[in-house]
């Protein structure tokens, strides 16, 4: 079984997509399938080329035993729809040239979004004469024009058409939560749809094996009570709202917020820092993967906003998976499919109505005052995502299903 992956996204870029795919390739590989990728020029989160890839340096290269080819991409730190357009086709024009060259495979496998990447995905199935697999781990067009990220009505009737056309020509599409799955489901009842969920490697993220001096290296201290979120920081997360509760919370010294990572709402919300004076906000650059278990085991308590939107009710973040690997009581401000999860069924942790101050704040000073239940409920998060969640079993799962496909 030969499979070809098509992503915008992959290592050594940091991001749940580029560690959700490549960890899915290694595991169907020692299944014994035959896992290439055709990706960009890394260049995500800070959009430059990293230097040992500028000049088309690196074409090829293998990734722990995958083989990975690299097309040019245009980058530009501007975020205007015009730059964020020539990023994405960029990309859809120079993947077409590029894997045309490529020998047959069985399976073309296209990781979306972004959306438009679907034209070049369509043209290389049939050029390569594979069977199109559509994975969508964010509903796109619908979450652009919902966040008001797109407005255009002829960009839109544009995408909408697109994201049709995919799904009527792939031989399988794939969601990567229940409700995605459901949405698809219900708009095109004839299509064979897989849930292909997000997962986390156990052996990785094992809190017994892990040794950290993130407090001790930070100036944390050991009573402090550290609320950590780490990932994109970006228009959908909606992160004031932990700007804003720490901002009621100076009263408590001990209760310590660090937002890491990088993305385009970062410069304002260090603004915000500033303008309320928040000696307890700490932001942290993003790291490599290898870093966050030592820096998941420092902190108490892993913080996990989304915006309050319909679209957010079937989104599971992926920074929730590593945190209850290892061991780390959820605050959860996502609802829908993330909460029927992970705090109605695995008691990991709280929730919080979604831009909501106040319940936030509520359900920090619950946590300071009963800290002893932040370890009761790590310990079950931890085992509901080794039941339900866990990478080995669901790449097994969808090996058998490509079996059949």
């Amino acid at each position: 079984m030969r499979i070809l992956f098509l992503t915008q996204y992959y290592p050594p870029e940091v991001g749940a997509p580029q560690n959700r795919l490549h960890e899915l390739a290694l595991r169907l590989k020692s299944k014994g399938a035959e896992v290439e990728v055709l990706t960009a020029m890394p260049n995500y989160p800070k959009m430059e080329i990293e230097e040992s890839y500028r000049g088309g340096k690196i074409k090829e290269e293998y990734i722990d035993g995958i083989k990975v080819y690299r097309s040019g991409i245009f980058v530009s730190k501007s975020s205007s729809i015009i730059h964020r357009l020539l990023n994405y086709f960029s990309f859809v024009f120079t993947s077409y040239f590029k894997g045309r060259k490529l020998v047959n495979y069985d399976f073309l496998l296209v990781e979306s979004p972004p959306l438009f990447l679907g034209y070049s995905a369509m043209g290389l199935a049939k050029k390569l004469k594979a069977k199109l697999i559509f994975n969508v781990s964010d509903l796109w067009p619908e979450s652009a024009e919902k966040l008001d990220l797109v407005s255009n009505k002829y960009l839109l009737k544009l995408a909408y058409d697109l994201e049709k056309k995919c799904y009527k020509k792939a031989k399988l599409v794939t969601g990567q939560t229940q409700g995605i799955v459901d949405d698809i489901k219900g708009r095109f009842p004839s299509k064979d749809v897989f849930w292909l969920p997000n997962g986390v490697d156990l052996e990785y993220y094992n809190p017994n094996q892990i040794k950290s001096d993130f407090r001790l290296k930070n100036g944390f201290e050991a009573s402090d009570l550290l609320f950590f979120y780490g990932g994109v920081i970006g228009h959908a997360q909606g992160l004031e709202v932990i700007l804003e509760a720490a901002n009621q919370l100076k009263a408590y010294p001990n209760i310590k917020f660090i937002i890491q990572g990088a993305g385009p709402e970062k410069e304002r919300l260090l603004v915000l820092k500033e303008k309320l004076k928040l000696d307890n906000v700490f932001f942290f650059n993003a790291v490599n993967k290898n870093e966050m278990p030592s820096i998941l085991k420092g902190v108490d308590v892993a913080l996990v906003p989304l915006k309050k939107l319909e679209l957010f009710t079937g989104a599971i973040p992926s920074k929730i998976f590593e945190a209850l690997a290892m061991e780390k009581a959820l605050l959860l401000g996502v609802d829908g499919e993330a909460k029927k999860h992970f705090i109605d069924k695995a008691d990991s942790g709280y929730f919080f109505e979604p831009e909501n101050v106040k319940d936030l704040v509520d359900k920090i000073v619950k946590l300071e005052q009963n800290p002893e239940e932040l370890k009761r409920k790590g310990q079950k998060g931890r085992a509901y995502v080794n039941e339900y969640f866990n990478r080995n079993n669901i790449a097994t799962s969808f090996y058998e299903k490509l079996k059949n496909v």
